[in-house]
């Protein structure tokens, strides 16, 4: 069935149908009304997958996905326009320039954690760029992959845009076929896995993955606001999110005082009470919660540290005075517990944030320029914010994406059109005028002649 499904859509995208600017145009903003049309299926989906809020599924899935829905569709006609470039002097006289042309058919797998945005996006690039795409949802947010399904099949055929429902055994599957690109977004162990797939077929490939991204405090950042940023950041869907802070660094002399900061503005946001709170949201599933559970050591625990196995809720918690040794330090934590690590200076930060893989976000919160301008130099990641956290990913004027071990390949806006498109590098040459000089016979004099143009 995939097989045949990657079949029909090379079949499709040879007609040369989606190369036209009308028809990548018309399907993004059908996409854009069916999603406008199903905004309270996609809120019910993503409350019984993941317990998000009306707010929270809108504010950081639904509305994001517009926004970028909303830039493509201003933007389309121009990111399709053939690019002029100089030409050098030896090749007078010509005209040169750049043609974006879509890849074919390719594949998106999307994660469980934001499981409509991080499916809807990239395919929005992948049909302004011209392709055929084949969308491999979550399957543990089966909810909201169904609504995606419905949602796709409302818009488009099967030959053209297709979802492949299921688990591994479906992923399996897809992995074994020739795609143009994939684009996959999930943990760094798959991620190997579908590199090593595509590699035998050379199939270009992007991967958003995560990592260990952490959040750095010095004593000249304004606290207050600090800590209200930082818990949103942080247990914005219980932590489930890639580009969560993982693990606190704080100047040791602030750390007292901004921890209770910290712990008031939990309680201002989810209550005495969060597993009570209906707006809190869940873990996905009882195997990722009883994982989560395992890293709250306790005796380290300052903080929250409750749980419910019942409703998969888990209190957003903070462990102090945490070592590299502890099992919270070892892997991604992707739930709500805040490890809080204190250092005296600056270079014992920078150290320990390198004793890990390069992150896919870094946080600094910072009023000193210098400290600022050192990070940014000189501490490798993916992208991030100084004095606040994960709102860098939200916007279509700049790429998001990871480096080495967090991924590789950026997305969002015109990025996203440039990654689903092969850039043909076309120079056109004038008949009136053929300089002698590139042909045989060659001599001195010739030879003489090309170093002056090619200096």
């Amino acid at each position: 069935m995939i097989q045949d499904i990657v079949k029909k859509q090379r079949e499709y995208f040879n007609k040369g149908t989606t190369l036209n600017y009308d028809f990548r145009l018309k399907s993004l903003k059908k996409l854009k009304n069916s999603i406008k049309k199903h905004e309270n299926d996609i809120k019910n989906a993503l409350f019984q997958d993941l317990g998000k809020s009306s707010t929270e599924s809108y504010m950081s899935e639904i509305g994001m996905v517009l926004t970028e829905l909303s830039y493509a569709i201003k933007h389309l006609k121009g990111w399709m326009k053939s690019r002029k470039v100089r030409t050098p002097l030896a090749q007078f006289h010509s005209k040169s320039f750049v043609v974006s042309e879509p890849l074919g058919v390719v594949l998106i797998m999307s994660p469980w954690n934001y499981p409509f945005m991080l499916a809807i996006d990239p395919l929005i690039g992948a049909i302004s760029a011209g392709n055929c795409a084949v969308v491999k949802p979550a399957s543990y947010a089966k909810n909201t992959s169904n609504i995606i399904k419905q949602i796709l099949s409302e818009c488009f055929e099967e030959e053209y845009i297709s979802v492949v429902l299921g688990g591994r055994e479906q992923n399996a599957e897809l992995l074994e076929q020739r795609f143009d690109y994939i684009f996959f977004t999930g943990s760094v162990n798959v991620g190997k896995l579908v590199a090593e797939k595509a590699s035998k077929n050379l199939t270009p490939v992007t991967l958003e993955l995560g990592g260990k991204s952490p959040c750095i405090i010095d004593h000249t950042a304004n606290l207050k606001v600090t800590a209200k940023r930082l818990a949103f950041g942080k247990f914005l869907n219980l932590g489930q999110t890639c580009v969560a802070p993982d693990y606190l660094l704080i100047e040791k002399s602030v750390k007292d005082e901004f921890l209770k900061l910290l712990k008031k503005e939990i309680m201002k946001m989810y209550g005495e009470k969060p597993l009570e709170n209906n707006l809190y949201g869940h873990i996905i599933n009882e195997k990722h919660f009883d994982r989560i559970c395992e890293l709250i050591n306790k005796e380290k625990c300052i903080f929250g540290g409750k749980h419910d196995k019942e409703t998969l809720k888990i209190e957003p918690t903070i462990l102090d005075e945490v070592s590299l040794d502890d099992a919270v330090m070892k892997e991604e934590i992707f739930g709500p517990i805040l490890p809080v690590i204190s250092f005296e200076n600056i270079d014992d930060a920078v150290k320990i944030i390198k004793t890990f893989e390069k992150p896919l976000a870094l946080y600094l919160f910072s009023n000193d320029k210098n400290i600022q301008k050192r990070f940014l130099q000189s501490v490798p990641f993916g992208g991030g914010c100084v004095n606040d956290t994960i709102i860098h990913l939200a916007t279509s004027y700049m790429g998001f994406g990871g480096v080495g071990y967090s991924g590789y390949g950026s997305y969002h806006g015109k990025k996203s059109f440039s990654l689903f498109s092969h850039e043909k590098s076309i120079v056109k040459k004038y008949n009136y005028i053929d300089l002698p000089i590139r042909y045989q016979p060659y001599s001195k004099k010739k030879e003489k002649l090309i170093k002056m143009f090619m200096k």
